[in-house]
Parts: structure tokens; sequence; C-alpha cells
């Protein structure tokens, strides 16, 4: 049976204030009757009740994050990143997987509600912002990492996808290649939009163009929609001999087409993806690719969201991090 606080007050010999007061760091009371309650405590392992601390509007040392899918490395690396952070200053997690389903999200963020989380982190794409009302009506900190949301003055952490897009641009130029196409996720997504943009802009700037038919939106399912629309670019008049992929998973995707297809990577189509997960070192071929640092971001989107609770942050909004480019062996220059 777990020890309650009456089994803690019996124990130390002392009132059930007195341990209240030891607990939320309240009330005057020696600091020799303070250490003792604390040892008594741990001998009963007794842990205060966070459903308790939550109805008498006190912290519950719990966090929610809001990724659009889990099984994605990227957001998998983020989830690590923002739990150990918040495990070192002494915060749980709930990780919810939305599939940027706008049902999901409202489903989760009324069972955030309901845990009576501290605050969220946001990481998956959200249309309408009312949904956000319950949390921004109590005034419960908000931060976003990897994604950005206009019109919503909260703490966001992203890494500078425009820069990224040109980086994967001025390469493949370097390299050689003027036939260019692009793999996008949801080209609504704040991220997607500005890989594009840096994307095109290198290219313009080296007086080369990328019509808007060289660029192919994928649905949910990123690596098979990226073998099949990259199937498609490939087979089609003046097929492209280098695609820009969003991120990695759409990399591989692409990596499966060209090998269904007969081709060979580097030497008949150069790859280059976005991010830089663990499954980027282990494709073949080796993927090159924009490297997030998704270990900092995650923390310091902890520590944003924790600094808002502690009034201890109060910074600029945004959190801009600059992307490298990590150069494997999926590019070189066409034959």
């Amino acid at each position: 049976m777990k020890a309650t606080i009456y089994d803690v007050a019996r124990e130390a010999g002392v009132s059930i204030a007195a341990v209240s007061q030891v607990i939320n760091g309240k009330g005057k009371i020696s600091e020799e009757r303070r250490q003792e309650i604390i040892r008594v405590m741990e001998m009963l392992h007794y842990q205060p009740s966070r459903i308790a601390s939550a109805l008498t509007g006190k912290k519950t040392y719990t966090i929610g994050l809001l990724v659009p899918d889990i099984s994605n490395p990227f957001f998998a690396e983020i989830a690590r990143a923002v739990e150990e952070q918040g495990h070192q200053l002494g915060y749980s997690l709930i990780i919810c997987s939305t599939e940027n389903k706008d049902e999901r999200v409202e489903r989760y963020i009324s069972l955030l509600q309901q845990k009576s989380v501290d605050g969220i982190i946001i990481g998956t794409g959200i249309d309408n912002k009312k949904m956000l009302k319950p949390f921004l009506d109590n005034e419960t900190p908000i931060a976003m990492i990897a994604r950005e949301m206009p019109g919503l003055d909260v703490k966001t952490v992203i890494v500078d996808d425009y820069v990224g897009g040109r980086m994967a641009a001025e390469h493949l130029l370097a390299l050689g290649h003027r036939r260019l196409a692009v793999l996008t996720e949801n080209p609504k997504l704040s991220s997607s939009k500005e890989r594009i943009r840096g994307f095109r802009e290198g290219v313009e700037l080296s007086g080369g163009e990328l019509p808007d038919s060289r660029i192919k939106a994928c649905g949910d399912e990123l690596v098979k929609e990226g073998k099949r629309l990259a199937a498609q670019l490939l087979q089609c008049e003046d097929p492209p001999t280098a695609i820009f992929c969003c991120n990695d998973l759409l990399a591989i995707g692409t990596l499966q087409a060209a090998k269904q297809l007969g081709m060979k990577v580097p030497s008949d189509l150069s790859v280059i993806g976005f991010d830089n997960t663990i499954l980027a070192s282990v494709t073949d071929p080796p993927l090159t690719t924009v490297a997030q640092p998704t270990e900092r971001m995650g923390r310091t989107a902890v520590d944003r969201l924790i600094g808002q609770l502690d009034k201890a942050y109060d910074g600029e909004l945004r959190t801009v991090m600059q992307p490298n480019l990590v150069v494997r062996s999926s590019t070189a220059a066409p034959l």
C-alpha cells in the first residue's frame, strides 16, 4: 500500500500541515524539522499526488508533446531530447502522435487538459488555432518546435528552413546539376514552404528555374508516396538528374524508386534529404542531407517552456537555429 501524507506525519511526529508546508515550500518550519520530514518521505517512498496538486492549482510536473508521427525518426529524436531535458528538470512527458489530423489534435488537447499538464510543446501542424483556446485562456505555457504558427505569440524553436533549402540547391548546382526536382510534405507546413522557397531562390539566383511541375507534394505515407512520385518524375520526358527531398523519409522513397527503375545513385541520379536522422547514415548509398540540431532544439524548447512556468526566461519569441549540410555518397556530378 502506498504511503500517504498521514503516514508521513505520524512517522515524523508532526502535523499534516507541517508535511504539506515542506512539500509546497511554504510556511515557517525549521531546517532541522524540514530535513527530518524529507527523510521520512524518502524512507516511506512517499510521492505527493499530482492530481491533488492540480486540483489545488499547483504544478503537476508533466508536459505534453504533440508530434505528427512518432515513427518518423526526426520526431522520435525530438521526443527523446524533450523527454531527457524534461527528466533533468523533474518533469514527465506525455507524447501524442497526431498524424497531422485536426480531429486527433483536438482529442489530444482535451486529454492533456484533463491531465492538467503544466505546458505543451507543439511539433505538429494545426490548422485551427481555436483548438488551443483552453490552454490560452488558462495561460498554460505553449512552445512550438520545428513548426511555426503565424499570429500566435508563443515561444518557437525552429531551424532556418530557408537556409537549409538554399544549402541543398547550392550543393547540387556546384556539382553541375541543372535539371532539378523537389519532393515535399504538406506544402501548407511552414517548414515545407521555407525549404522550397530557399531551394527555388538558390536555383533562380544561379540563372536556372524550378517549374511548379517539378515540385511534388506527398501524403501521409512519406516513404511510399516519395517512391511513387519520384518514379513519376524519373519517367517523365527530360527527367531530373537530382531530387531534393524535404525530409529523409521522402529521400528513402526516392532511393527505392531509382533502384526499382534500374538507376544507380549517384551516377544516374543525385538525392539529397533534410533532417539527418539516423536513417541517413544507413541507407545504400548513405544519404547527403541537411542536418537539423534536433537534440539542441528539443532541449531548448523544454527550457523555453519551463522558463515561462518559472518566470525565468523573457527573451525573444523565436529561437532560430542554423542547419548544416552533411555530404555523403548519394550526390555526385551528373554524367
